[in-house]
């Protein structure tokens, strides 16, 4: 099993567990996130869907199923681009860290990292002391990925 496969049958799984159905429309637009290295947008999704399985869905439907992925935690929506990445620990069965993003700013790769939650612990104080209610823990980094920073000039880098 092919390791696109072995993700999928995880969230499978994970969600017959919880009582939910992975639906073979929401499995392949799980199967497109999970094979981009990019994040995608709904109309990204789409156009994925129409050319590899010659389904046309509306992007409503495309925008539900995103809202289900997430609710069941198998993709994240990265806010800073309006996009969407799989979540990169579907088929771990461990505690993980407060998942944080890395956004490349020249081609729009994500990253998922996670963070300790007491960092997000001490954010949250920051914030509290700051008179302001932290609605959401996750950060988006703006930042060049490893190819791109080495395509970059060195005097792009810092200014």
């Amino acid at each position: 099993m092919d390791k696109v496969q072995e993700i999928i049958a995880s969230a499978e799984q994970r969600c017959s567990e919880r009582g939910v159905r992975l639906t073979t429309k929401r499995k392949r637009v799980l199967k497109g996130l999970v094979e981009s290295e990019n994040a995608m947008s709904a109309y990204e999704l789409v156009d994925y869907c129409n050319r590899t399985y010659g389904d046309s869905m509306a992007p409503m439907s495309i925008y539900r199923i995103l809202d289900f992925l997430e609710s069941e935690h198998l993709a994240h929506k990265v806010n800073m681009a309006n996009k969407y990445v799989a979540c990169s620990h579907i088929t771990c069965d461990h505690e993980h860290m407060v998942p944080q993003f890395l956004v490349c700013d020249s081609c729009s790769k994500v990253k998922e990292v996670g963070i300790p939650k007491a960092a997000i612990a001490v954010l949250e104080q920051s914030v509290q002391e700051a008179g302001y209610l932290l609605s959401s823990p996750q950060l988006e980094i703006s930042c060049l990925c490893d190819e791109c920073a080495n395509d970059a000039a060195p005097e792009t880098l810092h200014g």
